[in-house]
């Protein structure tokens, strides 16, 4: 039997998703609570990284255990076991050829910006705080240069291992509510670090210290240098994976909890 499972964290206190020596990760703490419902040491496939810093909404996960459990014993069990920071939310048996990365058809993120004169004294960790007002309108204009199958090394981290840059972003839009401010992306993959930094370009379009047409110019110099500073992690979010409806995952709402249900009517008018 394979469960898969959909997980939701904070990041803020944990050094990224996988499992490194001496440091504490999401991974480990999920594996650890796993391995004492199961009653045996569990290993879990997963479809993708975060970095120190960054939460997920639908973390996907998969593991074959060798012991029998009910549904209820994978979801509550583990999560009486897990830090309050942990939670899982869906689970439920799944085909022997489902494999929580390489099924995957497409992620999508999201990067949540506060964008006021006046840092935020709540959700500390969970946004990213721009003092400088910002055009969305600018953004969402510029953000449709990066749409479609590119070469992103100027918007991949240095040390960034990935084999080729080349990824296909099938969607990108920039919504406001109120005083956030909400980059929203979909690609078929992502570098390291692309997404904070494709939100450091467009935030510096928006407050109005480079032109929308600048991005071009990022994305064709193929160079890290010639784009702007990496945006922190505290306001990136995996918010959904997508894979072949033969799996039959469950379609949960996107997150983060304190947006709601966005209204994607306000690309260009909210």
């Amino acid at each position: 039997m394979r469960v898969a499972l959909i997980v939701e964290y904070d990041g803020s206190q944990y050094h990224g998703w996988q499992s490194q020596p001496k440091l504490r990760t999401v991974q480990d703490v999920l594996e650890k609570a796993l391995t004492q419902v199961a009653d045996h040491p569990v290993n879990i496939i997963y479809s993708g990284r975060t970095d120190t810093g960054v939460h997920a909404t639908h973390q996907v996960i998969t593991f074959d255990p060798q012991s029998t459990r009910n549904m209820r014993a994978w979801v509550h069990g583990t999560n009486a076991l897990l830090p309050k920071d942990v939670s899982v939310k869906w689970g439920q048996e799944i085909a022997d050829d489902f494999h929580a990365r390489y099924s995957a058809l497409s992620r999508r993120y999201r990067y949540v910006i506060y964008n006021a004169s006046i840092r935020p004294a709540l959700l500390q960790g969970n946004v990213t705080w721009q003092y400088r007002r910002l055009n969305h309108e600018l953004m969402q204009d510029a953000a449709q240069i990066l749409k479609g199958k590119h070469d992103f090394t100027s918007f991949r981290a240095v040390e960034c291992s990935a084999k080729s840059p080349i990824r296909d972003v099938h969607a990108i839009n920039i919504f406001r509510q109120g005083d956030l401010v909400i980059l929203d992306i979909t690609a078929n993959g992502f570098l390291h670090h692309m997404v904070r930094n494709i939100a450091g370009v467009l935030m510096a379009v928006g407050s109005g210290r480079q032109e929308v047409s600048w991005v071009h110019e990022v994305l064709q110099a193929k160079d890290r240098r010639k784009g702007a500073e990496t945006a922190p992690p505290y306001g990136l979010y995996l918010v959904d994976v997508s894979y072949p409806k033969k799996f039959n995952l469950a379609s949960l709402p996107l997150g983060p909890w304190f947006l709601g249900q966005l209204d994607e009517s306000c690309v260009t008018r909210c």
